[in-house]
Parts: structure tokens; sequence; C-alpha cells
């Protein structure tokens, strides 16, 4: 197999230097790939027919497990014998190359059983998984179903200030990874098959944690969330966590789109390792929030306190997100609109404020 590929691979690469230097051949070339794929196409119709019979005398107990694998092996030597001879009678350029693609097609099992070829992709920020089973054309690859994982550094603005990363004067700690988000989301292409846009609709899980700052921690007195100084013991860990559903709504704008004919038709190549900027909107709604208090003092060794948020913070989130994408390597910048911490605290940074790195991604 090893062997086939490298040949192949340096059968195209002779293929693109020759069409390189001389534009006739290279519709020459695009002209007889057509060719050969019309005739396998065809060829390989007929013998999945034929092997649909045989599998059914199989089950109807006609013929066993023997002859059922006999008759199979003939029929894939007969339509490999019958396409060599119809490429041949077509032209001879390529012969070889030709003859190892018809071998490849018919006799391989995975070809036969597989639809599409799964890709794993390793970028900077993180991996991306394309399960292409079930997918031949690239038509079928304008759309899909992903599932994302990502790890956020999330922090909260002024009003005044609302892009202000890190801000020193917030009541918590600026922390790199203190949030993450799962999504599911389906894309499908905007316009027609050589469009650069796509749209995104999906529903999510986000879960953002918050620390004060100097050892102090979040109290609710009198229906208001305060930080305050922690007199219990010696305190270990501290925070207050928000969990939101939520649905985002993107747009992804590829940048260099690379394109593909298939069978007459232009389309854009959505295999490819292309730059995309994506750039929409969210909503969500809070299902849960609590504080977690962790200490020590002279009669325990470990005290953990946990109590559900009940004022505070609003129930509702809405905002905007900006992000660059390629390949296993997807950053985005996230802003809520509205402030997480309403009126019933006395926080002077309320806006929440995400820069998020999507660490896996499975595109179905």
């Amino acid at each position: 197999m090893k062997t086939k590929i490298a040949l192949m691979t340096a059968v195209m690469a002779f293929s693109y230097i020759s069409a390189q230097e001389n534009p006739h051949e290279s519709s020459s070339m695009k002209n007889y790939s057509k060719k050969i794929d019309s005739i396998v196409i065809s060829e390989k119709m007929k013998m999945n027919k034929e092997f649909d019979q045989v599998d059914k005398n199989f089950k109807d107990k006609k013929i066993n497990i023997d002859e059922k694998q006999k008759q199979r092996t003939e029929i894939a030597s007969k339509y490999e014998q019958s396409i060599n001879e119809k490429i041949d009678a077509q032209k001879s350029q390529l012969e070889e190359a030709t003859r190892l693609m018809v071998k490849e097609a018919v006799l391989d099992e995975k070809n036969n059983t597989k639809k599409g070829k799964d890709q794993l992709i390793f970028g900077l920020g993180g991996i991306s998984v394309r399960m292409d089973a079930g997918k031949k054309t690239p038509k079928d690859y304008l759309k899909s179903i992903e599932y994302s994982i990502a790890l956020v550094g999330a922090g909260y603005t002024s009003k005044d200030k609302p892009f202000k990363f890190f801000d020193k004067d917030s009541d918590v700690k600026n922390t790199i990874f203190n949030s993450s988000s799962f999504v599911i989301r389906y894309e499908n292409q905007l316009g027609g098959f050589m469009s650069p846009v796509f749209y995104r609709v999906g529903v999510g899980y986000r879960w953002d944690q918050s620390k004060p700052k100097y050892d102090r921690v979040f109290s609710q007195d009198n229906n208001v969330l305060t930080i305050k100084d922690f007199a219990k013991g010696n305190l270990e860990d501290t925070h207050l966590d928000n969990h939101y559903i939520f649905v985002p709504v993107d747009f992804r704008f590829v940048l260099n789109p690379k394109y593909i004919d298939y069978k007459g038709v232009k389309y854009l190549d959505n295999r490819k390792c292309q730059f995309s900027i994506i750039a929409g909107v969210y909503g969500g709604v809070r299902i849960a929030s609590n504080m977690y208090n962790q200490y020590y003092n002279e009669f325990d060794n470990s005290i953990v306190e946990r109590e559900t948020l009940t004022h505070g913070v609003n129930d509702f989130v809405f905002g905007g997100k900006l992000g660059i994408r390629y390949a296993g390597f997807n950053l985005y910048v996230q802003k809520d609109f509205t402030p997480t911490f309403n009126n019933n605290t006395n926080l002077t940074h309320k806006y929440g404020l995400q820069i998020g790195i999507e660490l896996l991604n499975v595109n179905f």
C-alpha cells in the first residue's frame, strides 16, 4: 500500500510540474481524469449489483461462506479487467498509474466500505478531527455538524472600558484559564457552491469562574453580593461559578478560498485547511451559580463550604464574538454586552470578557 501511494504521488507531482509548463496539457489531464472517473464509477455500480446478488444468495443460504468469498473475488477480478480494458481503449497516458488506481478502488475492502477519508489535524491551539464517513462529493463537505471544546480566560470589565483585558482594577483575579465551553453546532454554506460565507447555529454550555483578590471571598449579605475579608480561618481556595446554557449564531468568512471541479461544477473545497474569520452573537440563560470556600483552622485541617447564589447575578446574557481559524488553531474573543452582575452587588467590574482557544473540534 505504501509503495502504491508513493508511486502515485510521484506521478501526480510530475504531471503537475508538466502542466504548469504547458496549459494545454493541464486541460488534457483534467479531461483524462474525468474519463477515468466516469469509467470507474460506471463499472463499480455494475460490480456492486453483482455483489448484492451474491450477498442475497448467501443470506438465503443458497451458497456457503467459501462460495460467497470465491464469487466476490471472481467478480472483482472481472471488473478490474473490464475497467483496464476500457481505459486502454481511451488512452494509454498514465497507464500504470491508472491500473494502480483501479486495483485500489476495486479490491481494497476499505475503499468499498468507507465513503470518506477521516482527518486528524494538529494545530498550535488544539486538535481538529474530521469524520468524513458517508461524504462522497464536494457538496457533502459544505455542511456539517461540529462538536467543540474550548478553554477560556474570563475576566470582567467596567462599562466605560469594555475591552480592557486583565484590568488590574477589577475585583477578581485575572487568570489565564478559568472558564470553559462546550458547543455543538450546525454549519452550512450561505449562497452558491463557490461562496466563501458559512452560517453556524448551535447550542452550548459555558462555565465561568471568578476568584476575589487578596484572599477575600464572595458573600451574600442582606440580599446583596459583596466581596469581604475572610475571618473563619486560613483560606485555601475560594471561587464563584456561573453556569449558562447559550445559543451561538456565527458567520464564517473564508479568506483564502480553494476550489475543486466535480462533474463540471466548481465547488469551494471545504476539506482544505483555509484561513477563516468568525463573527457572531450569542444569547444564554443562567442555570446555576454557587460559591465555594475551602479553609482550615486550629480545630480542623480542611473545611469546605458550598452555597447557592441567590442574589447579584443576572439570569440572561447576550454578547458578540470575533475569532480566527486555521486547521486545528481556533482563537476567539467574546464580549458580554449585558452585565453578569446586577445592581444587587457592589462590584465595580460587571461585564464579562473572554479569550478562548478551541482545544478540540470534531466535525461530522
